[in-house]
Parts: C-alpha cells; sequence; structure tokens
C-alpha cells in the first residue's frame, strides 16, 4: 500500500464537513468514497475494504463506536486504521473510543494540516505491519499470536486490538524477553515526532487489559521501559 492513492472512507453526516475533507485530502492523491450514514458505509465496506477510516462518532441510523467495534470484530477489517473526528469533547467518550480499538481522535476545530499528518503517519505504519513477509507464531502462557494471520487471542479466544496496541505486541514479542526501551517503542510506533511519553503508558495500560490474564506478563522496567515476561 502506497501514501498515493490510498482508499479513504468517510462516514460523516455533515456534506460541508465531508467535503471539506475530501478537498483536503485528494490533494494528496488518496482516493475518496463519501458516507453519510450507517447502513452506507456498511453497504461499502461489503464491496471494498479501504485503507484507513474516518468518522464521526454520532451519525444517523446508529453511532461511531457500534460502528467500530463491528470493524474490530470482523477478520477482514480488525486492522483498518481508524480515526474518529469528533465535536465531543468529552474524555470519557473519547477514552471509550481508544478503548474500543480506535487509532486517533481529533476534536473540533478540524485543523486539516494535523488531519493530512496523522493519517499519513497511520497509512505508514499500516502499511508496514501488513506487509510483514516473515510469518511469526509467539505463545506467552494464555496469549496466542500468528503474525501471517493478525491473530491475537488469549485462552483462545480472539482478542480486539487498535493498529498502534498490535504493533506494540508484537515489537515485545520479538524482543524475545528482552528489554524495548521507551524512546525505541515511541518512534517505531508513533514516528519521529512521537510527543509525550504518556501516551505510550496509556496504550501499554490498555494493552494489558485488553489481553487479561495475560496482560500482566507485560513487565514495567521503570525508568527504561517494557518487556514481555517470557
Amino acid at each position: 500500500m502506497t501514501q498515493s492513492g490510498s482508499l479513504i472512507y468517510i462516514l460523516e453526516d455533515e456534506r460541508n464537513i465531508r467535503s471539506l475533507i475530501k478537498t483536503a485530502l485528494e490533494r494528496e492523491q488518496y482516493i475518496i468514497r463519501e458516507f453519510e450514514d450507517v447502513e452506507s458505509f456498511y453497504a461499502g465496506l461489503s464491496k471494498e475494504i479501504p485503507d484507513l477510516v474516518l468518522m464521526d462518532i454520532l451519525l444517523p441510523g446508529g453511532n461511531g463506536l457500534a460502528v467500530l467495534k463491528k470493524i474490530r470484530e470482523d477478520p477482514d477489517t480488525q486492522f483498518i486504521p481508524v480515526i474518529f473526528l469528533t465535536a465531543i469533547d468529552n474524555e470519557q467518550t473519547i477514552a471509550l473510543g481508544l478503548d474500543l480499538g480506535a487509532d486517533d481522535c481529533i476534536t473540533d476545530p478540524l485543523r486539516v494540516l494535523e488531519l493530512r499528518s496523522r493519517i499519513r503517519a497511520l497509512l505508514r505504519r499500516s502499511s508496514r505491519i501488513m506487509q510483514r513477509t516473515k510469518a511469526e507464531v509467539f505463545d506467552v502462557g494464555s496469549l496466542h499470536v500468528e503474525t501471517a494471520r493478525h491473530l491475537v487471542t488469549v485462552r483462545g479466544e480472539p482478542v480486539v486490538l487498535s493498529l498502534k496496541e498490535y504493533e506494540l505486541l508484537v515489537m515485545l514479542l520479538m524482543a524475545g524477553g528482552e528489554v524495548c526501551c521507551r524512546k525505541d517503542l515511541l518512534a517505531e510506533v508513533w514516528g519521529k515526532s512521537y510527543g509525550e511519553s504518556r501516551t505510550l503508558d496509556v496504550h501499554i495500560r490498555r494493552l494489558r487489559s485488553k489481553l487479561k490474564d495475560a496482560g500482566p506478563s507485560i513487565l514495567t522496567v521503570k525508568g527504561v521501559g517494557y518487556k514481555l515476561d517470557i
């Protein structure tokens, strides 16, 4: 998948917002599909899988949180990068979206340059993960991961992870029990402009929670980073 020509779905009921985003992204040579309601979005998803989804949380005929949950539960779509665009400046709602597997959330006012930058970063990471050619199988206690299938299970039950959570987990697994320092994890998963290191701690906390009884195998090495108890 290349940056130019990547297919992006926009699920947003306000026409002027869709138009603004569409115009800005088409200048970057992205292919844009617009959807104003959940029903038409699902119809589009059944015909063609996008490289990234931008969507509002409040939508006619449903809500973005429910749409995200459905995306993450489908093996064909579970690792599509998803960015919420929302006027809801509510920390609890945004946190719920991230817990359900959103990769990013941008609140109003919408800044086009920032949106383009975040899209580019997500598409780069998604491409790197999906093009991983060496198939790996990892078993750590009740945790089972198959990179070729992008499959994560705990005690045989599928685990729904966001793209960043999945990449963090694979990095820790590939380290084979060695410590992954904070700087390396941030640079690899968030890119060169990775901002505050607290972001890493938040994602590790969510990853531990989602892995349930396998979560405690992710150990904190104080002042250094994280490692898996293998």
